[in-house]
């Protein structure tokens, strides 16, 4: 029997959501949670937390090693000891010691190619690509297990024969042609028979089969990728918090949980620094109008925020606030060229070159200002602008981003944000075309005060259908309680 697809939820798990046995087994609470409730779950998971770090270190340490593999093959042992103690607290029987011998079939094979590292002396962009797709092909070995562990059906099926990509190692782009070609033939059959099918997020394979990687926020995208090629009913992406909030509560501890925001406004956050998602991760939801949760793993009872395509109704003018850091400008001066035909192309035709992307563009009758966060492309940039300008730039910067749809709308709104930060230093301004965004950049220093205090302009009285002020009102309450009344 066919599955209705709108039955079908792609949930997604990050890294903290399977950093260990006790993670691990929470999660399969979650999604069998769901499975009870009639839903029919496709899951995708990160690796382990910081296992992609570490594996990076470890190609590393072979490259610089130049013959001295030790140091790669000891973060490497520490690895494959910690996968195995995590299988062994899932796992048990024949089953354990089937994962356990995938696990060092997994790990053999790291090693050996770590020592081929360290002998030529050599890292490819192929070559670190295969070493980092490690970490998601063995968590979602495990994950599989610990499902048949506790009595679920399950099926473990490698990303790499599922996500087809182009060659671009690092940064690879995906065929979804093919990826739904590949999602009806061997994922929606493991669906149909109430099985859980697992993989890993974050890799894929190129079309002669070699291992690739979709670059930062990889397991986010194929979650998407996954849910768009099978039409899902819904996609959730499972985190460590509750939600999109209207700015990061490390810095504002009364920030509110964005109850729904669109697909647009998440983009605009995602890009600018929010890091709960990446913007291309959305984009097949996007395409398909495929709803996607962003939930708490941690506090699973927690609603989250829906992201959808259509904005709904907002009397807040900014859904929230995002902050991006380590920006350089770059200001290129050409007083008699600037206007003349050809001269822009020439200024962004060095940017494309060097593949780096521009954050925010400000522009006068003799100067273009640009922003960017690629330093290491930044002497060459640089270098090349300077044969058709004058050019210098600073860096240290960060860009403030303030995201709601309609901005337009409410009059007055840049008066009201720019006298919120008036003592602080503004170098460049900026109003996206969308009209969901208004930007600015400042010195990097000055982000926590600036945040806080357009926090406190614009949320003070928040709109009580788009924002959870219950949540603040229960943390103020808290609060109160738990202070301690001193005697006269």
């Amino acid at each position: 029997m066919s599955t209705p697809r709108n039955h079908i939820v792609v949930m997604k798990f990050g890294g903290t959501s399977v950093e260990d046995a006790t993670a691990i087994l929470r999660t399969v609470g979650i999604v069998t949670g769901r499975k009870r409730k009639g839903l029919n779950p496709v899951v995708v998971v990160s690796a382990m937390s910081k296992v992609t770090d570490a594996l990076l270190a470890c190609s590393a340490a072979a490259h610089a090693g130049r013959g001295d593999r030790e140091p790669a093959l000891e973060i490497s042992s520490r690895l494959r000891v910690r996968h195995i103690e995590t299988a062994a607290r899932l796992a048990s029987g024949d089953r354990l010691t089937a994962l356990h011998r995938s696990i060092d079939e997994h790990f053999d094979a790291l090693d050996e190619l770590l020592r081929g590292i360290a002998a030529v002396g050599e890292l490819t962009v192929r070559t670190s690509d295969l070493i980092v797709s490690f970490g998601e092909r063995l968590s979602s070995l495990i994950i599989a297990a610990a499902f048949a562990e506790q009595g679920t059906a399950s099926a473990h099926i490698d990303a790499r024969t599922i996500i087809r990509t182009d060659s671009h190692y690092g940064k690879a782009a995906p065929d979804e042609v093919e990826i739904e070609s590949a999602l009806l033939a061997k994922v929606l059959p493991l669906v149909d028979s109430g099985a859980i099918p697992v993989m890993g997020g974050f890799i894929g394979s190129s079309p002669s089969g070699e291992t690739t990687t979709l670059g930062r926020g990889g397991s986010d995208y194929t979650a998407a990728l996954v849910g768009g090629g099978l039409h899902a009913g819904a996609i959730e992406i499972w985190t460590d918090v509750n939600g999109i909030m209207t700015t990061d509560p490390r810095i504002c501890p009364d920030a509110l949980r964005v109850k729904t925001i669109s697909f647009e406004e998440a983009a605009e956050l995602a890009y600018f620094g929010a890091k709960v998602l990446h913007p291309a991760t959305i984009l097949p939801a996007v395409q398909k109008n495929i709803p996607v949760w962003v939930l708490n793993s941690r506090n699973p009872e927690n609603e989250g925020t829906k992201i959808t395509a259509t904005p709904q109704s907002c009397a807040s003018p900014f859904k929230s606030i995002a902050a991006k850091k380590k920006l350089t400008i770059i200001d290129i001066v050409a007083s008699r060229m600037l206007l003349a035909h050809g001269f822009l192309k020439s200024v962004f035709d060095v940017f494309d070159k060097h593949k780096c992307a521009i954050d925010m563009v400000s522009t006068s009758e003799v100067s273009i200002s640009v922003t960017v966060d690629s330093k290491e492309a930044l002497p060459a940039i640089c270098e090349e602008l300077g044969r058709i300008a004058d050019v210098k730039y600073e860096s240290n910067k960060a860009l403030i981003c303030l995201v709601g749809e309609d901005i337009r709308g409410h009059a007055g709104i840049a008066s009201q944000v720019f006298s919120a930060v008036s003592h602080i230093n503004v170098r460049m301004i900026s109003q996206g075309a969308s009209e969901i965004n208004m930007s600015f950049m400042i010195n990097e220093e000055d982000v926590d005060e600036a945040v806080r205090s357009l926090h406190k302009r614009f949320f003070v009285a928040p709109d009580a259908s788009i924002f959870d002020v219950e949540e603040r009102a229960t943390l103020a309450r808290d609060i109160e309680a738990r202070a301690v009344p001193t005697n006269a």
